[in-house]
């Protein structure tokens, strides 16, 4: 018989409790189990995860309800308290882009968004014209009260945000609470941070993003654009409102009156820009009763894709809109046009007829948003006139004669001279006015947006412009048109002037239309 080893008996099932009995040894009913050493949570582990929650409690209710609107003298703002790492005072100006100010160093930032203009209080420093030499102190009071809510808010916001952040995590209300006191301690040392590394003089140093990160090479360094941005943010609301004061100077204009049959074009050009310009567009159009706005380009001043936002107030202009490329202009602005309600793009001769006119206009050939003056440039916008001119006689073939050709640069629009009675162009910023060889007026607009960033670059900033043209219904014959000219930066001046072709004068004798001009 084979020998098995002890230790494989010892394995065997039922061994050991045969041979208990055979020994006479026996369990205990009531022996319990040796409980398993288990190791105890890290101190630091825990303390981690509650910092965690705190964190990211803290930050969802400052996304939540941490921010203010604060109206801040003629504008309208949010302010809103941010984590970051590095602090600081992010300021957007939407749609130039934004400066930060190196203002702080601590774990929240303070971003400013400069939503809108507010018409109301606008109008009020119009109507009261006293008030603008308190405007800074109202200014200043506006941003401590502001500051002082968003301070209060945040601290109900953070609190409240960990707390809950903590209640739903932990389900113990004395740990939600400390979470939420944690918040709070937080805060404040950051608040205190804040407070003893404040640099008041950062605002002489900003950095720019987006599309004012060119601005020092437009306007000179970043110290002087800092300082004549402010008064050209504040200068903005005088602007716009003084459209409403244009019919004070009516007593004085030419006897020309336009009936309600009268079709009334308002020409646009060269806004580079500026958003005081929507503002004072639309007003003209609802003081004038406009029927169509002809905008000859160089809305946009580089053609990036991050400008085509600025175009969206023409959709609610209140009038369609006529717009040709100017070299400021990308394609991709032409595309984003395109896509928008009430927009009409002229290019390569396209007509388009809109209340009782027909027009037709092309894009400049050139996109050179750094104004570099192109080889061949001239020969450049000759031809493109030319292929216009040839547009226009084939439209006039057709049976279908155009009223008011578009183009952006004038050495282009004195190409169409004898094919249509008026060309309408911009490029020069400053308004012209001539009766060319064949009998075609040209009228080139200056600049609607004031030159846009460059407004700040001069000595004399120059002016914004517009015109509004008056046509026969029934012949669609130039009436009269008045140039309008608001003061540039730094004016509070409104000039309106009303000027008549010459067969449109008192006692003038109407005059043929011009002869055509034939086909070189």
């Amino acid at each position: 018989m084979a020998r098995v080893p002890l230790a494989d008996l010892n394995r065997r099932p039922g061994f050991r409790r045969a041979a208990r009995a055979l020994l006479g040894l026996r369990r205990p009913r009531h022996q319990r189990p040796v409980p398993e050493l288990t190791a105890a949570p890290r101190p630091w582990v825990r303390a981690a995860g509650l910092v965690a929650v705190v964190v990211l409690g803290a930050w969802l209710g400052l996304l939540i309800v941490g921010n203010v609107r604060v109206p801040v003298g003629p504008m309208d703002t949010t302010m809103t308290l941010r984590p970051s790492l590095a602090g600081g005072t992010k300021i957007n100006v939407s749609p130039l882009g934004a400066l930060r100010l190196d203002s702080h160093v601590a774990p929240v930032r303070l971003d400013v968004n400069v939503d809108q203009l507010d018409p109301v209080r606008s109008q009020a420093l119009v109507d009261h014209p006293e008030r603008i030499s308190g405007l800074q102190d109202e200014v200043v009071r506006d941003v401590e009260r502001g500051t002082f809510d968003l301070a209060v808010r945040s601290c109900v916001a953070v609190v409240a945000g960990a707390t809950a952040l903590g209640l739903a995590v932990y389900r113990r209300p004395r740990r939600a609470l400390a979470a939420g006191g944690l918040a709070l301690a937080l805060l404040a040392a950051s608040g205190a941070t804040a407070y003893a590394t404040w640099n008041p003089k950062s605002v002489l140093e900003p950095k720019f993003s987006g599309l004012l990160s060119s601005a020092p090479s437009l306007v000179g360094n970043a110290r002087s654009i800092v300082s004549e941005f402010d008064v050209y943010q504040k200068e903005l609301a005088r602007l716009v409102t003084n459209v409403t004061k244009l019919y004070d100077v009516t007593s004085t204009l030419p006897a020309y009156s336009p009936d309600p049959t009268t079709i009334r074009v308002l020409h646009v050009s060269d806004i580079h820009l500026n958003p005081a310009s929507w503002e004072i567009i639309a007003s003209l159009v609802r003081q004038y009763k406009v029927d169509v706005i002809v905008d000859s380009g160089d809305t946009m001043d580089h053609g990036t894709a991050a400008e085509n936002g600025f175009l969206d107030p023409i959709e609610d202009l209140g009038a369609p809109y006529v717009w040709v490329r100017g070299n400021h202009d990308s394609a991709a602005t032409q595309r984003y046009l395109q896509g928008l309600k009430n927009v009409h793009v002229l290019d390569d001769g396209r007509a388009v007829s809109l209340a009782g006119l027909r027009f037709a206009g092309i894009g400049d050939p050139q996109f050179t948003p750094d104004r570099s003056a192109p080889v061949g440039g001239e020969a450049t916008q000759e031809l493109a006139g030319a292929r216009l001119a040839s547009a226009l006689r084939d439209q006039r073939a057709a049976g279908t004669p155009v009223d008011i050709a578009v183009a952006h640069e004038p050495s282009a629009a004195r190409e169409t001279d004898g094919t249509v009675p008026l060309v309408l162009a911009g490029h020069v910023h400053h308004e012209d006015t001539e009766v060319m060889k064949y009998g075609t007026r040209l009228r080139i607009e200056g600049s609607t947006g004031g030159s846009g960033l460059r407004a700040v670059q001069g000595k004399h900033p120059d002016p914004i412009e517009a015109s509004i043209l008056y046509f026969d219904r029934d012949s669609r014959r130039l009436q009269a048109w008045d140039e309008i000219r608001l003061g540039g930066l730094g004016r509070t001046t409104a000039e309106v002037s009303r000027h008549l072709p010459e067969d449109n004068r008192p006692g003038a004798t109407p005059t043929p239309s011009a002869p055509s001009r034939s086909a070189p």
